[in-house]
C-alpha cells in the first residue's frame, strides 16, 4: 500500500465519522425533544382567573397566558404563566373570559427551544370552577 492510498483511505474514514457526528447529533437532538414532550414532569391543577392569553413569538407563534391565583380575599395575586399547545383549549379559555376556571396543566422539563412554549407548564385543559 502506497502512501496516496493510505492517504485517501484516511480522509474517507474521516469524512464518514464526520458525517455520521452529525446524523448522530440530528436523530439524538429528535428524540431528545420527542421525550421531553411526550413524558411530563409533572401533572395538576390551578384555580384563578385568566388574566391574559396571547399568541407570540417572532418565528414560531404559540399561546402564552397568565393565571392570576388568589387564596383569600385582600391578599396578593400569585401569578402562573403558561403554555397552551391545543387551540380548542385556547377557545375553551376565551369563552370562560371572567370567570373563575381551573386550569390542568402538565409540566414538560428541559424542551431544548422556546418554539414549543415560553413555560414549561402545558394547560391541557379548562373547566369553570364552582
Amino acid at each position: 500500500m502506497d502512501i496516496a492510498t493510505a492517504g485517501a483511505k484516511a480522509k474517507k474514514w474521516t469524512l464518514r465519522i464526520a458525517v455520521g457526528g452529525v446524523l448522530f447529533a440530528i436523530v439524538g437532538g429528535a428524540l431528545y425533544t420527542f421525550a421531553t414532550l411526550s413524558f411530563s414532569y409533572s401533572k395538576g391543577e390551578r384555580v384563578g382567573f385568566v388574566q391574559k392569553l396571547s399568541k407570540r413569538g417572532w418565528l414560531c407563534k404559540t399561546n402564552e397566558g397568565d393565571l392570576a391565583m388568589v387564596n383569600m380575599a385582600g391578599q396578593q395575586a400569585e401569578m402562573f404563566y403558561f403554555t397552551v399547545r391545543d387551540d380548542q383549549v385556547v377557545k375553551q379559555i376565551d369563552d370562560l373570559s371572567g370567570h373563575r376556571v381551573v386550569v390542568d396543566y402538565e409540566e414538560h422539563r428541559g424542551i431544548p427551544s422556546s418554539c414549543f412554549g415560553d413555560t414549561s407548564y402545558f394547560v391541557t385543559g379548562v373547566r369553570k370552577a364552582e
